[in-house]
């Protein structure tokens, strides 16, 4: 779980190093996928008793919110290099 949440803000902050939009769209496509990651082992925790109810609904928002923020910035950066690619 440790690996796959920080890895999370790694991958964005390299996207916003990234050389291109193709790069960047890519590590943010990452961070997705860790997101995905860190919400399933908190699910496990949770459902295994290791984790009581109250925390585990406040992390698993957040994590709901961040997939959501991602998900609205590959779509806008998507849109945004599509429009460059067809003029």
């Amino acid at each position: 779980m440790l690996r796959s949440g920080t890895s999370i803000g790694a991958n964005i902050r390299e996207g916003f190093q990234g050389q291109s939009d193709a790069d960047f769209i890519a590590k943010l496509s990452i961070s997705q996928k860790e997101v995905s990651e860190t919400m399933y082992l908190l699910e496990l925790l949770h459902e295994s008793g290791y984790m009581e109810d109250k925390l585990f609904e406040s992390i698993y928002a957040d994590g709901e919110e961040i997939m959501k923020l991602l998900t609205s910035s590959l779509k806008k950066k998507k849109a945004t290099q599509n429009l460059t690619l067809n003029t």
